[in-house]
């Protein structure tokens, strides 16, 4: 994780922190939200000591925030002194994300697939280069299970949803050249898509099958199949839906044989309104 540090305590002469300068510091709110965020990667808790040096503020700086997220019930103080989210953030995040309206409609669908399956259900959107992962159900049953969490990222030319919706955005290889720019893309497994021409073919493929797949090249032994999500727009996908599988218990041939039975299951969801 990327962090932007700032080791500037000035204040303006109201007495208020500024709001920024133009050079990246983080300053005033920005610097709150910083430590909220920072927050979240600690579900222990973590001292003053340790979230003032990953921060990279002032001490008082850092303090003064903690106070301001306390007041709000955005952060807690537990009995040895260590800060971690509140219990009224959690309280907000869960219930926004229960009334997602992709969530609520989705959801049943995602028990469906995991129980039909016995494999994970994931339904995920696509953010620049990433895909996040907004819902995600196991199956009922087994020992092993995908490490996926909701609100977790992947690059997207490695995913199935991520090439399901990358195929509606990038038409021509120009384009996805264009996305792709001067950075190689990730590589994870020996089959991951590290050129723009490779993953032009894949999503020229998508595009003609209707569905996408990751066959083991995000992680090996892992491989899943995508479909488009109508949840939001008549036209246009607003995510992709995915059964994600370890290879030993679901080979990649089994979820494409079954294609068919994963958007019958989507019904009005799975298809665009005229």
């Amino acid at each position: 994780m990327e962090h932007t540090h700032t080791h500037d305590g000035s204040r303006t002469p109201g007495g208020e922190e500024s709001e920024g300068d133009g050079t990246g510091r983080l300053v005033g709110s920005d610097r709150v939200l910083a430590v909220l965020k920072e927050l979240a990667r600690y579900p222990e808790g973590v001292g003053l000591e340790e979230l003032t040096r990953v921060i990279g503020s002032p001490k008082p700086t850092v303090h003064r925030a903690l106070g301001a997220l306390r007041r709000a019930g955005l952060a807690d103080q537990d009995t040895r002194g260590h800060y971690l989210l509140g219990d009224e953030f959690l309280r907000m995040a869960f219930a926004h994300h229960e009334e997602r309206p992709e969530h609520v409609r989705l959801h049943p669908v995602l028990q469906t697939l995991a129980a039909r399956f016995g494999e994970t259900a994931h339904y995920a959107v696509l953010d620049g280069s990433e895909v996040v992962y907004r819902a995600k159900v196991d199956p009922p049953t087994g020992s092993v299970r995908l490490t996926s969490t909701v609100g977790g990222r992947n690059p997207a030319h490695l995913t199935g949803v991520g090439k399901l919706l990358l195929a509606q955005e990038l038409p021509t290889l120009e384009a996805v050249r264009q996305w792709v720019g001067d950075k190689p893309l990730v590589r994870r497994t020996p089959r991951s898509l590290c050129t723009a021409e490779e993953l032009h073919q894949a999503l020229e493929a998508t595009r003609e099958r209707g569905y996408a797949m990751d066959d083991e090249e995000s992680e090996v032994g892992v491989s899943c199949v995508a479909l488009p999500v109508y949840a939001l727009a008549p036209s246009a996908p607003s995510g992709a839906l995915s059964v994600s599988a370890l290879t030993y218990r679901t080979p990649l041939t089994v979820l494409i044989d079954a294609v068919d039975e994963i958007r019958n299951a989507l019904g009005p969801l799975g298809r665009p309104q005229q």
